[in-house]
């Protein structure tokens, strides 16, 4: 004689440990709409020394283990920040740092990294960090003002939003353009299923 029949596991509810905008609107691309959104509270300042690479895993995984999840739920927590070499370049504090941000980011490469973690009902963090080359062209004085003058680049990571104005800087670039929007969805959607997040 057998048993009664297990009931299906819960579908796991998907929790959003960011305010950005730009990272739902990235989530509903993949066809995923957070149940709710957190806004984690950490200290975003990078270590002495700390590598782009590493400030961007040590802080997705900051802020998703920063928000309080439900048995049931599914946190997923990201970070982006651009780096000319080892340095990293975080928001702009005002137009004199965004007009420094985009001279160095003048007529070079630079990367943007994000990391993404994703807690699942079992508990265990996944991790993956993704990295795209961007190369802007040479910009004139003219432009930086034109850009700056904008408003778009403030609250922006780097000084700079590729989905808006500053995309007609961008001359080369190598890699996942929704990394530097800021939230990667190759790794994203991943990590995602890993953790039982139904997908198409």
């Amino acid at each position: 004689m057998s048993g009664a029949a297990t009931p299906p596991a819960p579908i796991p509810a998907l929790v959003l440990a960011s305010t950005s905008p730009r990272r739902r609107e990235l989530l509903a691309r993949i066809g995923l709409t957070p149940v709710r959104v957190a806004a984690p509270d950490i200290d975003e300042t990078p270590l002495k020394g700390e590598l782009p690479r590493a400030y961007v895993a040590r802080l997705a995984a900051s802020k998703a283990l920063a928000v309080d999840r439900a048995p049931d739920e599914v946190v997923l927590a990201g970070d982006t920040t651009v780096a000319v070499g080892r340095r990293i370049l975080e928001k702009p504090v005002d137009e004199a740092d965004l007009r420094r941000m985009l001279g160095l980011l003048s007529g070079r490469r630079h990367h943007v990294w994000s990391g993404v973690c994703v807690i699942g009902p079992d508990g265990r963090p996944r991790a993956r960090v993704a990295d795209t080359i961007v190369a802007f062209k040479g910009l004139s004085q003219a432009e930086i003002d034109w850009y700056v003058e904008s408003g778009e680049g403030m609250g922006k990571a780097g000084g700079y939003a590729i989905q808006g104005k500053a995309e007609v800087f961008v001359r080369f670039l190598s890699g996942s353009h929704s990394n530097v929007v800021g939230l990667p969805l190759f790794e994203t959607r991943a990590l995602l299923s890993s953790a039982g997040v139904p997908l198409g």
